[in-house]
């Protein structure tokens, strides 16, 4: 199950941390890494600290935007040493390896971000997480170096993966009771969504796009809280649709044919007895 977990590192400007980072996570059976606009290229100092990792930096993925690096993925977790504006669900080390644990269990692919050296992930960055993590330290002393962050989490994720084995799903079943019939929404799926949702509520007036305040951060941190399932997301979509359809025309002094919006049905369910 471990091989559907990430680990993400944003702008990283030494070779040496993504080298090191490479050897923490062979240190815990994790292989997938993902470089988001990486500034430190991997040389010959990232290869020697890998200390015989370097099959993890030959298969390193490279992307051009955090987005990309998560567009596939059910769970994300960002690591944070600062509180924020908005309250985001906030776990410590233990905590988010248990949701981990629950997320792989369920076939969900997860990511966990790593940000900068110098001053973490921004505050958008974040909100494209579903929750926080925090690595409690000696306040006095309270810095972690990227890599060494990395260590403990994967520690901490491989201890719960493998306490999870065999109990498959469990991640439905701990919330809601009973086993969910349709996989968790994606980032690229929830993220959609909200664009769509953001589009619509301009055009029918709740939402000025030149004021919008925290609307769209408090939105997101909503939906990424309710963890929506994909056909869940296909509702909202086709319901934004419906109401754009309306709105469009009646601008146009249009009516509607009536009953010419219906439920959206996702291709995994052709004959749609399940929506």
């Amino acid at each position: 199950m471990l091989n559907k977990l990430r680990i993400v590192m944003v702008n990283t400007t030494h070779p040496g941390n993504i080298g090191a980072a490479a050897r923490a996570m062979k240190n815990m059976g994790l292989s997938r890494l993902y470089l988001v606009d990486p500034i430190a290229k991997i040389d010959d100092e990232a290869m020697q600290r890998s200390s015989r990792a370097e099959d993890i930096l030959n298969n390193v993925v490279i992307c051009d935007t955090l987005e990309e690096a998560l567009a596939d993925c059910g769970l994300v977790v960002g690591t944070s040493a600062r509180s924020r504006t908005i309250p985001w669900p906030l776990m410590n080390p233990r905590q988010c390896g248990d949701r981990v644990a629950q997320a792989v269990s369920a076939d969900n692919e997860v990511a966990i971000v790593f940000g900068r050296e110098s001053r973490g992930l921004t505050n958008e960055e974040l909100h494209l997480c579903h929750a926080h993590v925090h690595i409690p330290t000696e306040e006095s002393f309270s810095s972690l170096n990227v890599a060494q962050a990395i260590q403990v989490m994967a520690y901490e994720m491989r201890l719960a993966v493998h306490e999870n084995v065999g109990q498959e799903d469990q991640e439905s079943q701990e919330r809601w009771g009973v086993d969910w019939d349709y996989p968790l929404a994606t980032h690229e799926q929830l993220n959609g969504m909200l664009q769509h949702m953001e589009q619509t509520m301009v055009e029918i007036g709740f939402l000025n796009p030149d004021t919008p305040k925290q609307l769209m951060s408090r939105l997101r941190r909503l939906y990424q809280r309710a963890a929506p399932d994909q056909v869940e997301i296909n509702i909202m979509r086709g319901m934004m649709t419906a109401m754009q359809s309306q709105i469009r025309s009646a601008d146009k002094g249009l009516t509607p044919e009536a009953g010419q919006i219906s439920e959206p049905v996702p291709e995994s369910d052709p004959e749609g007895d399940k929506v």
